[in-house]
């Protein structure tokens, strides 16, 4: 019942986006227009009726849910092709940067949350703080244009932007390595925000956890330091930190449509950016869409991670 209306909540945002769009002055009509210099009113006219832009909102807004029933995004006038098939062609970009970068951010801030909790209030716990102070006040676009100027145009290590060299033509395993090159400071830039949040998270649940009375009786049964950090505390103390992962999953959305447009990143974020600039809605909607699922559909996830992690969550179920 819960994903279930997580669905509806994700179709309502398609509803009020779709009426506020309405809103914005212009259309795509008007963009190509200008963009050719030559258009005349007839036929300006005889697009929007090929595009049923010249209908009423309600009648455009059933329609495009006809098209929705069928699994159909529509169509882009501006890049000339159905909705789907160009999202889904930048879709694999978007969701590797994205996947990438919780990693990165998983994996570097619970390590700084579990250094600055066993050393609490010592010189590593200070100067990882200082650290993430940084971390989480630096806008990640800022942080990329940083890492861009150092790693690419001074140091020259890695690569500017794109997803792949041009003119390369590379396959395998050759492609790959490529590819990841490439991602390496888009991901830098978009974790680096998260990283500073989960560190602070799992730092703060350790430390509460730790005060707790079976952490007592496993320190008098004689277990390692360690393994009692590592094997109790800890994997309670990730129980906030994988519900935090799932709410600012839309958040690590958003950022990655910024810094696509820094690394010049095609996927979808940057997509979004163009079909807006074009007025291109059809398009707008479905990374909308899109993205809406793609967080409900990671909220499900988180779920049933917590029911691993804690058995006594499905028995209250």
């Amino acid at each position: 019942m819960e994903s279930l209306t997580r669905i509806f909540y994700a179709l309502g945002i398609v509803l009020v986006v779709f009426l506020f769009l309405q809103l914005v002055p212009g259309d795509v009509v008007d963009v190509m227009a200008s963009q050719s210099g030559s258009a005349t009113a007839e036929n300006m006219a005889w697009l929007r009726a090929e595009y049923g832009l010249d209908k009423p909102v309600l009648l455009q807004f059933y329609s495009y849910l006809s098209h929705l029933a069928h699994f159909n995004l529509g169509y882009s006038p501006r890049y000339g092709t159905d909705v789907t098939t160009l999202i889904l062609s930048r879709l694999p970009n978007t969701l590797l940067l994205m996947l990438l970068a919780q990693c990165v951010a998983l994996v570097v801030g619970i390590s700084f949350g579990v250094i600055m909790a066993v050393w609490a209030n010592k010189w590593p716990d200070r100067l990882l703080t200082l650290l993430n102070l940084l971390l989480y006040s630096l806008p990640g676009f800022w942080m990329g244009l940083v890492i861009l100027l150092l790693f690419s145009v001074q140091l020259d290590w890695l690569p500017s932007g794109g997803s792949q060299t041009v003119g390369a033509n590379l396959t395998g395993w050759h492609a790959i390595v490529d590819t990841l090159r490439h991602a390496v400071l888009p991901v830098l830039s978009l974790s680096s925000y998260f990283i500073a949040i989960y560190a602070r998270l799992t730092r703060s649940a350790m430390l509460e956890i730790a005060s707790q009375d079976f952490v007592r009786t496993a320190h008098a049964k004689g277990l390692h330091p360690r393994t009692v950090a590592l094997r109790h505390i800890l994997r309670c103390a990730l129980m906030p930190v994988t519900t935090v992962a799932g709410m600012y999953f839309g958040n690590l959305l958003g950022g990655a449509a910024v810094i696509e447009t820094v690394f010049n990143w095609p996927g979808l974020g940057s997509l979004a950016m163009e079909a807006i600039v074009a007025r291109d809605f059809n398009v707008v909607l479905g990374v909308l869409l899109l993205s809406a699922f793609l967080v409900v559909s990671v909220n499900i996830v988180v779920d049933v991670l917590q029911s691993w992690l804690d058995p006594r969550i499905e028995g209250k179920k």
